[in-house]
């Protein structure tokens, strides 16, 4: 019996160090990288380089962090990335609604953030834009359905001229004019829907190989565009904590010096009797900002809807401040938000921000 009881009592004290020695060299658990979809046609997927130009932009920027997904695998571009997307060649995205083929994509890949460039082929078809709003807002809904803190990037869709649809051009120009109403009346605070202009200032001729699919300047043109809307939901980006130091010292309070923000105004889109504005505000100070506010004067002109900011117009002075998921600015980083409103685009006004 007492040479039982000293190996038991040997085989306690090996479990002891054996236990010990597995808590102390456990590794913490990281953060789960942040799952990003991009959702589409063949614009996206076949071979949508401007994903793999776009990766490779957040690697650079310090966005480690990302995963790509979709049932989809890579599909070639000769830029090393992580491919996987939800690009369906010749899809509509009023069909993807009406079939509900989302819903079975979303439960594959669980994404975080989705960027959506859809409804090209349903412009050639000729559906109606009211149909096509309809399908967005049936696929937000299912995604919401999937994940309640779902963050959706719409594009205002590439413009489009081929041979055999002289009418698409003019087709893809009212689809886009609709989004942004669609995108405020769509969006909540926890789950915003933010527009993406991919249309403006991109040419058919230049930026296309056939007029509708984009060539290697249209993909760089269109990952320079999701580049600082993708951004701006995913933060400042990773950060390294600080090793502390034996005897730590009281963090003095950085109390960032006024003016170091800056608002730039553009009109998107025009049409007889109203236009779409934009307004890009950066911080261009040394340390982050955690609010912001613009303002300006619009005489003779009035704000009927907006997106990605609180605006606010008591006759012709305009003010408006962050939204709750975009007022966290790095220094250098930009936050984007967008109004329609009724008169004439120009002239621009000037565009004053203050920060905090």
């Amino acid at each position: 019996m007492r040479k039982s009881g000293s190996v038991l009592t040997v085989l306690a004290a090996v479990a002891v160090t054996l236990g010990f020695l597995l808590v102390s060299t456990a590794v913490p658990a990281q953060a789960a990288a942040v799952r990003i979809m991009a959702l589409g046609d063949s614009i996206t997927g076949s071979p949508g380089c401007w994903r793999a130009m776009l990766w490779e932009r957040l690697r650079e920027a310090g966005h480690t962090d990302v995963d790509f997904v979709g049932t989809l695998p890579p599909q070639g571009c000769g830029i090393a990335h992580d491919g996987d997307n939800e690009g369906h060649g010749g899809a509509l995205v009023t069909n993807v609604a009406d079939q509900n083929q989302l819903p079975g994509w979303l439960s594959a890949t669980r994404p975080d953030i989705v960027m959506m460039h859809f409804g090209t082929n349903d412009v050639w078809s000729n559906r109606p834009t009211a149909t096509i709003l309809a399908a967005y807002g049936k696929l937000v809904d299912q995604m919401r359905a999937d994940n309640p803190d779902m963050k959706l990037l719409v594009a205002q869709i590439i413009p489009m001229n081929p041979g055999s649809c002289g009418e698409c051009g003019q087709r893809v120009s009212a689809l886009n004019a609709a989004i942004p109403g669609w995108a405020a009346a769509k969006s909540t605070a926890r789950s915003p829907v933010v527009v993406v202009d991919q249309w403006t200032g991109f040419s058919t001729a230049a930026d296309t190989y056939d007029g509708v699919h984009p060539n290697a300047a249209g993909d760089q043109k269109m990952a320079g565009r999701w580049f600082p809307a993708l951004t701006a939901l995913l933060g400042a980006g990773p950060t390294t904590s600080p090793t502390p130091t034996v005897s730590p010292s009281p963090t003095p309070t950085v109390t960032p010096p006024a003016g170091d923000c800056a608002a730039a105004y553009r009109t998107v889109n025009q049409w007889p009797g109203g236009f779409q504005g934009e307004v890009t505000v950066r911080n261009t100070g040394t340390v982050p900002r955690t609010g912001w506010t613009t303002s300006w004067d619009f005489a003779d002109r009035r704000i009927s809807q907006s997106w990605n900011a609180a605006v606010t117009q008591a006759g012709s002075a305009v003010t408006a401040g962050n939204a709750a998921w975009n007022g966290s600015l790095a220094p250098g980083a930009t936050a984007t938000f967008g109004f329609v409103a009724s008169g004439n685009g120009s002239p621009a006004p000037a565009v004053s921000c203050t920060a905090g």
